[in-house]
């Protein structure tokens, strides 16, 4: 697929490969529908104070800071505009949230496109968010010192009221702004002057404020995309073919639709975007009835290239792709691995594989379409507004700065938003019959259709010296690439052996801070299972299966060389060399959840077992340090019952402590779901599992009890939302081990396989 896209070179900010930098308009990137006639783009009145792009205040005191982040119930508008507050020194009970447009303004050379992924959002906002607070005091103040003839130097800023002690003068934020004194802009290097708050100094960072979202989300007022209704609105209903990539229409007869009544058309896509293949939609005055026709037609496909692979396809040529020598690119090459190999004591090897995966929002996909004039407005809630505007426009075939996007609030996202092939049905349909359309998948639509967690294989090899201690690691990681399926070269990253770039999203975790001295890591693409299965990033992407490899093989290595896990563990975590500084907070955050755990403090019953596994998700720029004890009790049947999980995280700065706790905790629950409750299958170049029946994540009767300890240190914030996803995975594992000496390395973890393990 053609890039729709273009992303700014790689900047040397301390975000690296993130500094995802919006070009200027003439990329297609930009959809800058403030150059189009007649739309106004201003989101504050003229009378309010806007010191930032991000935020407004009107003349009646309230303080509205709009998010450019996608919030899918983590919250995140209100964590900016808390951000915002503190330096602001705005009261919390004047704050409100909206959510961006397409607005080029909203294009921030510091915070760069839009896009919400890979626990970014707090980590990569904070700063910014912050300058534009103390920009915005700072202008207030100036003006307030004018007005009561005062030095701005005495002056107090707290509760949305600057005040003079001295004089006892004082003034709201409110009266300031009906002044229209407060004029005061900065120069982006003025703004990186200004001197932010300490720690000890913050009186809303650090506090589990009322959410800003919550009482909309409760009344009912706020809109996700699955509650737009447009006037002369209808309704698309989408029919996918039985393959879910590859497939075209040979023809379709729609006679017996046309008896349904208010049925208006059938439209067969033509999406030169490459997100569709086969796909036919059915267009009526209602959703019911746009699904009795969709039901009612008759559609001749071609299943193209994948209709007879499977899952057992791409593993056996996933396996076929890691025995070539020449495979793949390198990630990290560390060292002489094959002559450490070759002095080595001991070595041992093991594969790991995990399946498909899907990640079923409870909002299904959706998307509203309409043209006025020569403008296509389309309304979705999406993690990657600035790739969907592009792909919105392409499946119009208009240029974009004649999109308008309207940005909604999320049923849920974990990734699956971060695609927008909602909007090519939507929008094509819209264009065929005249009139706005609305587009809701179905459940079956959404499972089978899904960006998945592509399915993976991995090999790890491992050599330990005559004391025990590893000396040289290889691991190979085969599967598709999601990243690159976006066409966007800047998401890729250069290979170490100059052989191109590679998706390090499918191998980020590999690069581990343990100390190895010889340390290799190959990213292996799985062209078959790229083409039949297009994988998108599911919630913690990479190290959802990398740690899964490599926290179980450290656990391997540990009984191998007769050592506690833990401590061995800790033996690794030296900070020597790259390591330094984050190995020894992965190690500060392994301790913590050991203690609280209560890990090797008692003999547990016969059947029962701890597991340990640490990690430093998502990746080692932008590290969150996560461990995790299991305790897990194995019945002679292979029956799993998950006690409790003890999970610590290392989070820097604490912005909301009640949500990152909600967030960790999630989080937890979602990686316990992974791995062992949810798995989907390729047949027939089909996703076999369709709804609930047969998809079957974490129940509430399966929950455990969750443990959470947040470190806080005041560091530069981290992830929250994907990281403890990571590391539940090997610790279950590691604590079957420990119970019952059964080694599992294939995930998700069944009854079946724990007592096929058991009897090995």
């Amino acid at each position: 697929m053609n890039s729709l896209v273009k992303i700014a070179p790689r900047g040397s900010a301390d975000l690296s490969r993130r500094s995802f930098l919006v070009g200027s308009a003439t990329t297609g990137l930009v959809l800058g529908y403030a150059a189009v006639p007649g739309l106004d783009h201003a989101l504050a009145a003229p009378s309010s104070f806007e010191p930032s792009t991000w935020y407004s205040i009107t003349p009646d005191g309230i303080v509205t800071v709009t998010c450019g982040k996608a919030d899918m119930g983590q919250h995140i508008a209100s964590t900016m505009a808390q951000m915002v507050a503190e330096e602001l020194g705005a009261n919390w009970k004047d704050m409100r949230v909206q959510l961006a447009s397409n607005d080029p303004k909203f294009n921030d050379p510091v915070l760069g496109a839009q896009i919400t992924g890979g626990s970014w959002s707090t980590m990569m906002n904070f700063d910014a968010m912050s300058r534009a607070g103390a920009a915005g005091r700072i202008a207030l103040t100036e003006a307030a010192a004018a007005a009561m003839g005062v030095p701005a130097a005495e002056l107090v800023v707290r509760d949305s009221v600057i005040s003079h002690p001295k004089s006892k003068k004082s003034m709201s934020f409110a009266e300031i702004v009906k002044s229209g004194k407060a004029t005061k802009t900065f120069t982006p290097d003025e703004l990186k002057a200004i001197k932010l708050k300490t720690p000890d100094q913050y009186t809303l960072i650090g506090v589990s404020v009322p959410q800003l979202d919550i009482p909309s989300k409760t009344n009912g007022t706020a809109r996700y995309g699955i509650d737009v209704m447009l006037p002369g609105m209808v309704y698309g209903r989408v029919v996918t073919p039985p393959v879910r990539f590859g497939a075209t229409v040979k023809s379709v007869d729609d006679s017996a639709a046309k008896k349904v009544p208010g049925f208006i058309k059938t439209v067969v896509l033509d999406d030169t975007t490459g997100s569709t293949s086969g796909w036919v939609v059915a267009v009526a005055n209602t959703y019911a009835s746009a699904k009795k026709a969709a039901d009612a037609l008759k559609i001749a496909y071609d299943n193209g290239p994948n209709a007879k692979l499977s899952s057992e396809s791409l593993l056996n040529e996933a396996k076929r792709l890691q025995a070539l020598d020449d495979s793949g690119q390198f990630f990290v090459k560390d060292g002489d691995t094959a002559a450490a190999f070759g002095t080595a004591a001991k070595v041992m090897e093991a594969e790991y594989t995990t399946n498909i995966n899907i990640h079923a929002p409870l909002e299904p996909m959706n998307a509203a379409a309409e043209f006025k004039g020569d403008v296509l407005h389309v309304y979705s809630g999406n993690q990657f507004a600035t790739r969907t505007g592009s792909i919105a426009a392409a499946a119009a075939g208009i240029d974009p700065k004649y999109v308008v996007m309207h940005q909604m609030w999320l049923g849920g996202g974990f990734g699956r938003r971060l695609d927008a092939d909602m909007m090519i049905p939507a929008v094509q349909a819209a264009k065929a019959v005249g009139k706005p359309v609305k587009i809701i998948y179905s459940r079956e639509n959404d499972m089978t259709m899904d960006y998945s967690r592509p399915l993976t294989y991995q090999k790890v090899k491992a050599g330990l010296d005559a004391d025990g201690k590893l000396i040289a690691l290889n691991h190979d990681v085969v599967s598709a690439w999601p990243t690159a399926r976006w066409g966007i070269p800047d998401f890729l990253t250069p290979s170490v052996d100059k052989k191109g770039p590679l998706d390090s999203f499918t191998v980020n975790g590999a690069d581990f801070f343990y100390t190895v001295p010889n340390h290799q890591v190959r990213a292996i693409k799985n062209e078959m299972a790229h083409n039949a299965t297009p994988s998108g990033q599911l919630r913690s992407v990479a190290p959802g299966w990398t740690f899964w490899a490599v926290e179980s093989m450290i656990d391997e290595l540990a009984h191998a060389s007769g050592k506690d896990p833990a401590l061995f563990r800790i033996e690794l975590l030296d900070g020597k060399g790259k390591n330094d500084g984050g190995a020894q907070r992965l190690r500060n955050t392994l301790l913590a959840a050991l203690g609280l755990a209560g890990y090797g403090t008692g003999k547990l019953p016969k059947g029962e077992g701890m597991g340990v596994a640490c990690v430093s998700s998502q990746e080692r720029a932008s590290a969150s340090w996560t461990a995790c004890v299991a305790h897990v009790a194995v019945a002679p049947s292979g029956e799993v019952k998950v006690k409790k999980l003890t999970v610590a995280t290392d989070v820097g700065m604490q912005v909301h402590p009640d949500n990152i706790r909600a967030q960790v905790e999630g989080a937890a629950l979602w990686g316990l779901s992974l791995a062992m409750y949810e798995k989907a299958t390729l047949k027939d170049g089909g996703i076999e599992q369709t709804n609930f029946d047969t998809y079957t994540p974490l129940r509430m009767s399966q929950m455990p009890e969750v443990a959470v300890n947040v470190i806080a240190n005041g560091d530069k914030p981290t992830g929250v939302g994907e990281p403890a996803v990571t590391v539940i995975a090997p610790a279950l594992g590691n604590a079957i081990f420990n119970a019952c000496g059964a080694r599992l390395r294939a995930l998700p973890i069944t009854a079946d396989a724990v007592k096929a393990a058991m009897k090995a």
